[in-house]
């Protein structure tokens, strides 16, 4: 099946499920991508100034300029849309640019989470019925999992934040797990030099500044890790639970058994329920369908549940949809907390 044929049959199978079609603006406001993302980010966009001397970008991601949008419009009410387009991003590979075909679908100012979660999968399973793929798999996932075993467990207030914020980069995530089991980025030398300046520092001017912060912000700080210290042998403990759970992959029916044994055996006081996971029945005998606890962690803005559907081309997996629910991503871009899920097809599957 060619991709243009290919995206003509998933728009319909997407119109057939009431999805209401919008035109995205393909300019963005800079500052917007770097509220979410950060400076680092910034060498990968495409951007110029307008005459106004406002620093605008082309769009990097589709999902940011909807949520955008929807926010923009100053609209309280639950909406249904998609959209198809371009997303622009450079790459150091090639020679300065790249363009990722897009198809979105979205439900925005959603009212019953459980509800909406479960139409945006059910629609993914009729675009992949409509494609024509023979095998595929459905990978379902939750964030708002790991959040909890990490809330559970006993680790410093500012440690298990750090946990949570960059548990989608898997390399600095590895990083931060070996600190907190081993202790190893603690000198004894420089601990003692530590406390030798905040007694100092105490009886200085609070307000000053120094390295961008007040001497009462470096005080406070200080003050926090002295009651929350990192321990190394709960630290040891705590940072095997992690990567137990993080290896949790079991049939989805078996997932709310299979995750209750894991936090009873580790003391933790988490029951998962059969409703955990939206779900509807399928009847594709070649769909298999999972729990894995580390699906759609390379997604940075996912809060809660998350998916992803892979599909056999010439004996490969590859991925073809993937979504999930972000809560939090229009807050992180300066603007009002706006309920939203929804998924993207894969269009460059075949390059």
């Amino acid at each position: 099946m060619k991709s243009k044929k290919l995206s003509e049959k998933i728009l319909r199978s997407i119109k057939s499920k009431g999805f209401n079609n919008i035109t995205l603006n393909p300019v963005l406001e800079t500052k917007y991508i770097l509220q979410r993302s950060g400076e680092n980010f910034k060498k990968f966009l495409f951007s110029f100034y307008d005459l106004n001397g406002k620093e605008l970008c082309l769009r990097p991601d589709l999902t940011i300029s909807s949520a955008i949008r929807f926010i923009q419009n100053k609209k309280d009410i639950r909406e249904k849309v998609f959209y198809s387009g371009e997303a622009f991003r450079k790459t150091y590979q090639k020679k300065d640019s790249i363009i990722k075909n897009q198809i979105g679908y979205e439900i925005l100012g959603s009212k019953n989470k459980q509800k909406d979660d479960k139409e945006i999968i059910d629609t993914s399973l009729q675009i992949l019925k409509n494609s024509g793929f023979k095998k595929s798999v459905l990978k379902i996932g939750n964030v708002e999992l790991f959040n909890l075993l990490i809330n559970k467990l006993d680790i410093p207030r500012r440690w298990k934040n750090r946990l949570k914020r960059y548990h989608w980069n898997e390399n600095y995530f590895n990083e931060l797990l070996k600190r907190l089991e081993t202790n190893s980025d603690i000198d004894p030398v420089f601990v003692e030099t530590d406390k030798s300046r905040y007694q100092k520092m105490r009886k200085e001017n609070q307000n000053k500044i120094i390295a961008g912060r007040t001497y009462k912000e470096v005080l406070d700080r200080f003050n926090m890790k002295i009651k929350d210290p990192r321990s190394s042998s709960t630290g040891k403990k705590n940072t095997n639970i992690i990567k137990q759970f993080l290896k949790i992959k079991c049939p989805l029916k078996k997932a709310p058994q299979v995750l209750n044994v894991f936090f009873k055996k580790n003391r933790i006081n988490i029951i998962v329920g059969k409703g955990f996971f939206p779900l509807s029945k399928s009847n594709n005998k070649n769909l298999k369908i999972e729990f894995s606890a580390v699906n759609g962690r390379e997604v940075e803005f996912y809060s809660s549940m998350i998916f992803s559907i892979e599909v056999k081309i010439k004996s490969k997996f590859k991925n073809f949809i993937s979504g999930g629910r972000y809560d939090q991503l229009t807050g992180n871009l300066g603007f009002r907390k706006v309920s939203a899920v929804g998924a993207a097809v894969n269009m460059n599957l075949y390059d």
